[in-house]
């Protein structure tokens, strides 16, 4: 559920038309509902209720818009960051610095050093020369940095190549097959105090399946640790719970998620951690554009051209992903089209052979889903400059972010004197 609804025949965002928005703040503009937010973080919650004090970072990468990090931490959720950026952004909104866990898999050796002295809560390690590095360097301050092993459990996620983490052929984590051993090497270190283990195998996934595989191989792992006489007292379960796309789709719930894992941690004896993203915020917000013009197309459907571009939201052109597309005022009649951008590439395009409401040159229409993954992938290609954001609270509404202008782009650069 969202509060994205239609009201007397227009789109409001819980209170707030988005025409009003449209006029106000221009378009294109992702706009954000902290009501949506707050309702999925509670249910969220609330389908880890079974689980003994469970932490909850919220994956930072998936939208890390400062004020979407604060509702969030004002419902009690830590962070997930995968950058020394994303850190940085997490503790500006009031993230405390315990609740911050730290993935990824190139750290750099200043984004390790930066957060041993940030002191953040953990450390996932995706690798042996990751270990020893940080190892090295909280020595150096006299520190022990508390940290996790992340393991490859070699599972297919059965979600998109590209967003697949999980299997022995992507980057992520260490080898199952050499996990113990690496505990056992890295366990060993001064400076480090490696307390757990990670896994995440992927985003957006559709089924269960693929967690309970990948959550039997790190439960039978930690017993293995124990039995060779390690101490293993944390074990983080990642992300990756998929939200819907498309108007009838049907997916795991966070109660369903939440039961299996009940079931199959049962005994392990350890603090779980849990790193949501997509599902908090994905059906939190919308990128609200508006139309051009409608061309003709040649033995196809029309071209609806709209001011929104594949840079504004990558992920259409990245993924062939899917995003239901909705008029703000709908007539009630309908078309067959082709929803595309003005950006000068074939790829750019949101949809094709897509029935639609009707269309004409500047009525207003959303792409939905799109609070995951949108605004933090924008570029300034074709020198469009960067998306505004937006975020609604009942009647009110704030820019959250301002948008930026391709000469504010083009003043950050520079000529050298020495080409004529």
């Amino acid at each position: 559920m969202d509060h994205f609804e239609y009201r007397n025949g227009e789109l409001y965002a819980e209170d707030v038309p988005l025409a009003r928005i449209a006029e106000e703040v221009g378009t294109p503009v992702y706009v954000y509902s902290r009501a949506t937010l707050e309702r999925h973080a509670r249910v969220f919650r609330e389908g880890l209720s079974g689980l003994d004090n469970p932490h909850i970072a919220y994956a930072l990468k998936s939208n890390p818009n400062l004020a979407v990090i604060k509702v969030l931490q004002r419902q009690g959720f830590g962070a997930d960051v995968v950058s020394g950026g994303e850190m940085r952004r997490a503790l500006a909104a009031g993230v405390a610095p315990e609740d911050i866990v730290f993935s990824g898999v190139g750290k750099t050796h200043k984004e390790m050093a930066d957060a041993l002295d940030a002191r953040i809560g953990q450390f996932n390690i995706e690798s042996e020369e990751e270990g020893r590095e940080l190892a090295a360097i909280a020595e150096g301050k006299g520190l022990s940095a508390p940290c996790a092993l992340r393991i490859n459990p070699d599972v297919d996620a059965g979600t998109h190549e590209k967003i697949s983490t999980g299997k022995a052929e992507n980057k992520f984590g260490v080898p199952i097959g050499r996990a113990e051993q690496l505990f056992a090497d890295l366990a060993d270190r001064p400076g480090m105090n490696l307390r757990g283990l990670a896994v995440h195998i992927g985003s957006q996934l559709s089924s269960l399946e693929p967690f309970e595989i990948a959550f039997a191989k790190v439960g039978a792992l930690v017993a293995s640790l124990r039995a060779a006489g390690h101490t293993i007292t944390h074990v983080d379960l990642g992300g990756g719970l998929g939200v819907p796309y498309k108007a009838g789709d049907v997916l795991p719930s966070p109660a369903e998620y939440g039961a299996m894992v009940a079931r199959v941690t049962e005994g392990w004896d350890v603090r779980l951690a849990f790193e949501p993203g997509r599902v908090i915020s994905g059906n939190a917000g919308v990128l609200l554009t508006r139309v051009i013009r409608v061309k003709r197309g040649g033995n196809g459907p029309p071209f609806v051209i709209v001011d929104a571009a594949m840079n504004d939201l990558a992920r259409p052109s990245l993924y062939d992903a899917w995003h239901d597309f909705d008029a703000v005022s709908p007539n009630g009649s309908r078309m067959t089209a082709n929803v595309v951008g003005p950006i000068c590439e074939t790829g750019d395009t949101f949809a094709r052979d897509r029935d639609i409401d009707a269309l004409v040159a500047g009525d207003l229409a959303v792409f939905r889903t799109a609070g995951a993954y949108g605004a933090t992938m924008a570029s300034s290609y074709n020198s469009r400059g960067f998306v505004a954001e937006v975020m609604v609270d009942g009647d009110r509404f704030a820019v959250v972010a301002d948008r930026i202008l391709p000469d504010e782009i083009t003043a950050a650069e520079r000529v050298p004197d020495w080409i004529e």
